[in-house]
C-alpha cells in the first residue's frame, strides 16, 4: 500500500509562485513514475506533468515554461514548481504514482492518488 500526501497549496495572486510537494510512504518499491494532475469542478482531471524514476519528464504543452516537475528519490518526494500563476490555474492538484516507469503513463495506470491540495489564483 502506498500513501501520497500533497502539501503546498494555497491562495496566491496572479503572477505569483507556489511549490507543491507530494510525499510518498508505504510500499515505496512499487512506485515508479509519478505525476501531477489537476481538476476543476465539472471538468475531467487533466495532466499537469509526469516524471520517471530517472527524472525524465513530460508536461502538458500549455504549461511548459511555467510548471516544472522534479523528484527527490532519497526523500520519496515529488515536487511541482509553479511560476507566473494565472487564475485559470485554479484547481485541486493531485499527486499520483504508478508501477509503470514510463514518461507518459495513461491516467488509468496510476494506482495511487493523494487527497489533493487546493490552489487558488486570484486576479
Amino acid at each position: 500500500q502506498v500513501q501520497l500526501v500533497e502539501s503546498g497549496g494555497g491562495l496566491v495572486q496572479a503572477g505569483g509562485s507556489l511549490r507543491l510537494s507530494c510525499a510518498a510512504s508505504g510500499s515505496i518499491s512499487s512506485i515508479k513514475s509519478m505525476g501531477w494532475y489537476r481538476q476543476v469542478p465539472g471538468k475531467q482531471r487533466e495532466l499537469v506533468a509526469t516524471i520517471t524514476t530517472y527524472g525524465t519528464t513530460n508536461s502538458a504543452e500549455s504549461l511548459k515554461g511555467r510548471f516544472t516537475i522534479s523528484r527527490d528519490n532519497a526523500k520519496n518526494t515529488v515536487y511541482l514548481q509553479m511560476n507566473n500563476l494565472k487564475p485559470e490555474d485554479t484547481a485541486v492538484y493531485y499527486c499520483a504514482s504508478t508501477p509503470s516507469d514510463v514518461v507518459s503513463p495513461a491516467i488509468w495506470e496510476y494506482d495511487n492518488w493523494g487527497q489533493g491540495t487546493q490552489v487558488t489564483v486570484s486576479s
